[in-house]
């Protein structure tokens, strides 16, 4: 038998394959897995996977190689860009309450085949970020020892000279990574009561932190003598946003664990709100005082914290710092070998994955495949890898699934809701879908203005929009970021770039917003007015700050002696000045000119 060319008919079989939709039924409620979360022990799930090295390591990273005391600047920022991400979750995660976070939200928007692809890269990205939790909480437990570990290892094994790999074998984080799967895989249950054990620690240890660094407080630290409150000005601002960005991703596994909770649609959104929140008042007020406690330029980068406190010569301070840490990396690290195998379940469920990755426990009602086999990887991972290469990687996986997420719940959004009798009886979708115009067509207000627009079939136009606006805001941001020199532009192709893509950018976004969209009542979706009410307040707080706060701070009283003083030496200079030209005008002979107005 010849093998020919596919026809296209097979063809087109095979690419219906590659973008099926995995439906929303009411059905999504059902699962195998034990529903015993609450919104208190999601949120500290939560908490636990967002509060480690980056409160530890990244603060003193960024104050002292990017921004200064404006760490904190970039920290608000971060929080910002944050919460637009996490609100993509948490409407998500009102909409499909199942286990597997970025896959499955893929996965019911956008195909099959970009839901397998989102799915292993969230694998790759929990792998690898577990093992460098590992190897970061190795170094800390290392240093309290002395380093004698990592010099044992050394002068016994020898020191490694191959890319990509640490310069010695890290058993001691290989350990903690076998150790933290055993708890892991004896349930829900006890990997929580574990969580919340090593959280409470953690936060005593932020409380800690906050007040003791408020008592020693050095306002002088972010004085002009100091370098000033943003040495490296506005840039330096925006790169220290870009990496604290990366200090706010564990929301996430509030999403993955939605099939445990006992009511996902307002547990989830409930979790992932106050989880952010409550981080990001802690990063914001440990950075503050970090750079009040000691000049901005003599932290160490890799242990902040802590370091802080050993130079004014607290040392118990400083030991206990690293054993809040040491307690932090080791919740992020249960948080993460917690997630990855819900992953691998709900993509086995699927069919997508093998299927022995399926099996759930019959006591502790947990994927214990799948947690055994990735706590191996993920040790055999933290036993070899450089750290700086798992960090790496783990980044440009971060914003991968992101985009994703954010992609898909535009798609989302526009596309025709699923029957009445698929979703909850009681839901009022139905009756409104039918008063309401399909989501995806042109809004029935501006067809008189759009016609051209209101030809194409539901959804079509919306896209095309959705290609130019992702493709407008990779341009926009190599453009922005690499400058025409690195991009071989001549100065009118750099200029003629820039304003092309800000056009499409524009134009797509005009284009979206002229579609109808999904309104649905029993998802958490933030309204245009909620955002306008938002808006109003906070310029409210901004004419309240700029109209009396600014002028009657603390700060700024105790600057209005330094004023009063130097105000009272410009008038003694003046005085003196004076007193030549009235010693002139009285002697004899002279008489005094008039002066114009």
């Amino acid at each position: 038998m010849a093998w020919g060319l596919p026809s296209t008919a097979s063809l087109a079989r095979f690419c219906q394959k590659l973008n099926r939709l995995k439906p929303l039924e009411k059905s999504t409620m059902e699962t195998s897995l034990q529903r015993c979360l609450s919104t208190l022990d999601l949120t500290l799930l939560g908490v636990g996977a967002t509060v480690g090295s980056g409160l530890y390591v990244l603060t003193g990273t960024v104050a002292k190689e990017m921004a200064g005391p404006a760490v904190l600047v970039s920290f608000s920022m971060a929080a910002v860009a944050s919460l637009l991400a996490a609100l993509c979750y948490v409407e998500f995660g009102a909409r499909v309450p199942r286990t597997g976070s970025a896959y499955v939200f893929t996965y019911v928007s956008m195909g099959e085949l970009w839901a397998f692809l989102i799915g292993w890269n969230v694998l790759l990205e929990y792998l690898l970020g577990g093992a460098s939790v590992a190897r970061a909480s190795s170094s800390y437990l290392d240093a309290i020892f002395s380093h004698r570990i990592r010099n044992f290892t050394m002068a016994h094994v020898g020191i490694w000279q191959v890319p990509f790999l640490a310069q010695f074998p890290d058993v001691l984080a290989a350990g903690i990574a076998l150790l933290a799967s055993t708890f892991v895989s004896c349930g829900a249950r006890v990997s929580s009561w574990l969580n919340h054990v090593l959280l409470a620690i953690n936060m005593l240890v932020i409380l800690f932190i906050i007040i003791l660094g408020f008592v020693l407080a050095r306002p002088y630290n972010w004085s002009a003598d100091e370098g000033g409150f943003a040495p490296f000005g506005f840039s330096g601002i925006m790169a220290g946003a870009a990496t604290c960005f990366f200090a706010f991703l564990g929301f996430g596994v509030i999403a993955a664990s939605s099939e445990e909770a006992q009511n996902p649609k307002r547990a989830v959104p409930m979790a992932i709100i106050i989880t952010l929140s409550l981080v990001a008042v802690a990063y914001i007020l440990v950075s503050t005082v970090l750079t009040l406690i000691v000049p901005w330029h003599s932290l160490d980068p890799d242990s902040a914290p802590a370091d802080a406190f050993y130079q004014r010569g607290y040392s118990w301070a400083g030991f206990i710092v690293t054993a809040g840490a040491i307690s932090a990396m080791n919740t992020v690290l249960l948080s993460d070998i917690f997630t990855l195998p819900r992953i691998v379940y709900a993509m086995a469920t699927d069919g997508l994955f093998f299927q022995v990755f399926a099996h759930v426990h019959p006591r502790t009602q947990v994927p214990v495949v799948g947690i055994l086999v990735f706590g191996v990887l993920m040790a055999f991972l933290a036993l070899l890898l450089d750290l700086q290469t798992l960090v790496q990687f783990r980044s440009i996986s971060i914003l991968l699934t992101f985009t994703f997420v954010a992609t898909s719940i535009i798609v989302l959004r526009f596309h025709k809701s699923p029957p009445a009798s698929s979703l909850d009886p009681a839901s009022p979708v139905g009756t409104e879908q039918a008063s309401a115009a399909e989501p995806g067509q042109l809004r029935p207000a501006l067809r008189p203005y759009l016609g051209f627009l209101g030809g194409c079939r539901p959804g079509a136009a919306v896209a095309w929009a959705l290609g130019v606006l992702v493709s407008s805001a990779i341009t926009l941001d190599c453009v922005l970021v690499f400058g025409g020199s690195a991009l071989h532009l001549p100065p009118w192709g750099y200029t003629l770039t820039l304003l092309l893509s800000s056009i499409m950018f524009l134009l797509s976004l005009l284009v979206l917003g002229a579609h109808q969209q999904q309104r649905r009542q029993d998802t958490f979706q933030l309204s245009s007015l909620t955002w306008l009410r938002l808006s109003i307040c906070l310029l409210i707080g901004l004419v309240v700050y700029f109209g009396y706060g600014i002028w009657h701070s603390k700060e700024n009283q105790r600057e209005l002696p330094g004023l009063t003083a130097t105000c009272g030496s410009l008038e003694k200079t003046a005085q003196a000045l004076q007193r030549p030209s009235q010693a002139l005008a009285q002697e004899p002979g002279r008489t005094e000119q008039p002066t114009s107005s």
